[in-house]
């Protein structure tokens, strides 16, 4: 009887642990992944990624606390809306978007830090380099949409120094400022 007893208490368990656990994939239709640079340290120069996807795995889909993010955008489909600024950006002189087609940040640990903050470290992946990063990010909340499906927002923030991935390297800081900040307004809905 106690064995029995022990089976059911683990299969609970089990059965409960997968009832909380997650995948989310991105509402692209809700979601942005901008980038601001300075412009001869006087402007911001805005743009974005227009094609991106993202899967956000959790172990409790309440607070996130754990979770992983897996984020791909595609490099040719930067957007800052000027067509030459734009093909001069996927040229070889900076993101070199033929030979280096996606940029990837896959996290490695995601910890809860005050309220609806999270820190998540993660690898950037870019322009053939991998680097560590840090990015900053805001629980916004959860909701059902309009298909009555569940639905997570989340503000990331976060900065990285393009020249340690070689992105416009023969570019002068007096034109372009080194430091990226990332700016991401993620949706995502619940498998």
């Amino acid at each position: 009887m106690k064995k029995i007893a022990i089976v059911l208490l683990a299969f609970a368990a089990f059965s409960f642990m997968l009832l909380t656990q997650g995948s989310w994939t991105l509402d692209a239709a809700h979601s942005r992944l901008g980038f601001t640079a300075v412009h001869m340290g006087i402007s911001d120069a805005n743009g974005a990624f227009d094609k991106v996807t993202c899967t956000v795995t959790t172990a409790n889909d309440k607070d996130f606390s754990e979770a992983s993010f897996d984020l791909v955008a595609e490099a040719s489909s930067l957007n800052t809306g000027l067509d030459a600024r734009d093909n001069h950006l996927k040229s070889e002189d900076f993101f070199a978007v033929s030979q280096y087609p996606t940029i990837q940040f896959k996290s490695t640990s995601c910890t809860k830090l005050k309220g609806k903050k999270y820190l998540i470290k993660g690898n950037l992946s870019m322009h053939g380099i991998t680097k560590e990063v840090s990015l900053t990010a805001t629980h916004n909340g959860n909701a059902k949409n309009r298909a009555g499906l569940d639905v997570a927002g989340f503000k990331i923030t976060g900065k990285f120094n393009r020249l340690d991935f070689g992105i416009g390297k023969d570019m002068p800081v007096a034109v372009v400022s080194d430091e990226i900040t990332l700016s991401a307004d993620l949706e995502v809905i619940k498998n």
